[in-house]
């Protein structure tokens, strides 16, 4: 399925997670931190600063959640995007 996002939106795949400390404990659901880094799968046609593939850097609260396939996406306004991760 597709999605294509309107206006000044970005629909974002959540990064993966470190699901043990270096230590080598595991961390419970209940205590993992909100992500805040993904990936961008589509863009709206009014951003520019973006394209498809990029890696960011979100606010912890921002956007809206969505469900498709199984798979949590992230639909963010550019505002809400703090910075884009070199490679």
């Amino acid at each position: 399925m597709k999605f294509k996002p309107l206006k000044d939106r970005v629909f974002v795949s959540y990064a993966e997670e470190v699901e043990k400390t270096q230590g080598g404990l595991y961390i419970p659901d209940a205590a993992k931190e909100k992500p805040q880094k993904g990936k961008v799968e589509e863009i709206g046609d009014d951003v520019k600063s973006l394209k498809k593939g990029d890696t960011i850097l979100f606010d912890k609260y921002s956007g809206s959640k969505i469900s498709m396939e199984g798979t949590d996406y992230l639909i963010l306004r550019e505002e809400d995007i703090l910075g884009v991760f070199s490679k």
